[in-house]
């Protein structure tokens, strides 16, 4: 009977319909819908939807007046009174049945408060993570560092991480998200997109003892899928006859700080100067200084030429220091094209091993030799595109969260 009962989830993320999460928002939103459930969305920022059951809940004004009021205080969660409460509102008039969080940091809502109101009133919620910041309480990538373990504080990263003018309060953040979590145990379950991810998530002081899962994040099939002829190769001036390694990126930048790691992928292109390589994706200061062999193409907005891109490459190249998934692993296999990169975590569990390999982060002899390996092995492209659709599919996804939904609800 539980199969057929109508649930009423009310999804809450930073953005929609817009980025990675914004559109596993809107891909778990639709597939509800399609499903006959009832589907609520509420997010924080970006430009106004209009649309059944979405809600924006922060101003962009509001907004920077509160990352303006993080930056003094060192509280990066903290603040956002009235689009805090005017969520909390929503979830009154809605009375949904499971409220899934999705990535709830970048300046919208008080997240102490959040989680404090739905543990208190005993609401069935699913926690997804996306990135660190739930449970380190502060920054969104621990890299090395193992003070989240503890209770913070005295942190190394504290400029770049909370952005904050001076005053560190990592400690007393890190102790007001372990308070908003103890005792959230019965009607809560947080979903990790990596294996990689649960575990940390596990042995930490804020989420640990808590039931953890593992869901892949899911992508759109219909598109991310391998294009077998495209002329976007001579669109882009590259012969038959060459190859091509493409790279995607939120940032390329010069920044040999820069999580992302494009200033790996130019010295590769430098020591490849037979080789053609194409990078999508904005660039930021400083402005990367690029050899002759390296196309630029700035932010590629449409998915559907993002997936003939990497479809029309040979491989796909990821030089992130840290990933928690790694939609561009899971886009790339979807298109055909098989991965090779530096470890970093999360990327090497979720892709397919037999199209992907991942060598010591930074070891740019390693990097190199199996970028040249890859290149000379012929694949079956509709193969690999075909495999990874059948794991990364956003219908795969929204199937695994109505699972646990239903266990929450039969609770």
């Amino acid at each position: 009977g539980l199969e057929k009962r109508i649930m009423k989830v009310l999804q809450v993320n930073s953005v929609y319909p817009l980025w990675s999460t914004g559109k596993i928002t809107h891909d778990i939103h639709t597939v509800l819908l399609q499903k006959q459930h009832q589907s609520i969305v509420c997010y924080g920022r970006g430009p106004l939807i209009d649309g059944n059951g979405i809600y924006k809940i922060c101003t962009e004004r509001l907004s920077r007046i509160n990352r303006a009021w993080a930056r003094i205080s060192g509280i990066m969660y903290g603040g956002h009174i009235y689009s805090t409460r005017k969520l909390i509102r929503i979830i009154q008039e809605e009375k949904p049945d499971i409220v899934h969080l999705q990535c709830i940091n970048n300046a919208f809502v008080n997240i102490y408060k959040l989680i404090t109101y739905l543990n208190k009133h005993k609401i069935k919620t699913v926690l997804t993570l996306h990135a660190e910041f739930m449970y380190t309480a502060n920054c969104g990538h621990a890299l090395e560092c193992e003070r989240w373990k503890t209770g913070c504080g005295k942190c190394p990263r504290l400029k770049q991480e909370t952005r904050s003018l001076g005053i560190d309060a990592t400690a007393y953040s890190w102790r007001r998200m372990k308070k908003a979590f103890q005792g959230f145990d019965k009607n809560l379950v947080v979903v990790s997109v990596s294996p990689w991810l649960k575990d940390r998530a596990s042995q930490s002081l804020i989420l640990s003892g808590k039931k953890h899962e593992v869901v892949y994040n899911g992508l759109d099939t219909e598109v991310f899928h391998y294009w077998n002829k495209t002329d976007i190769r001579h669109q882009l001036g590259i012969s038959d006859n060459e190859k091509m390694v493409f790279h995607v990126t939120p940032n390329f930048t010069g920044n040999p700080l820069n999580l992302k790691g494009g200033i790996y992928v130019i010295e590769l292109a430098k020591k490849m100067p037979h080789v053609k390589f194409v990078v999508a994706g904005p660039t930021f200061d400083p402005e990367p200084q690029v050899p002759d062999n390296m196309i630029v193409l700035g932010s590629v907005e449409d998915s559907t030429r993002l997936s003939q891109l990497y479809s029309a490459a040979d491989i796909t190249v990821l030089t992130s220091k840290k990933e928690t998934f790694s939609m561009v692993c899971a886009e790339s296999l979807s298109c055909g094209t098989p991965i090779v990169g530096f470890q970093a975590g999360a990327p090497e569990q979720i892709s397919l091993s037999r199209y992907s390999e991942f060598v010591e982060h930074g070891d740019m002899d390693a990097l190199q030799s199996t970028v040249e390996k890859f290149l000379d092995i012929q694949f079956q492209r509709q193969e690999i595109s075909d495999s990874a659709c059948a794991i990364y599919a956003k219908e795969v996804m929204a199937e695994n969260y109505i699972r646990i939904y239903q266990q929450l609800m039969e609770e």
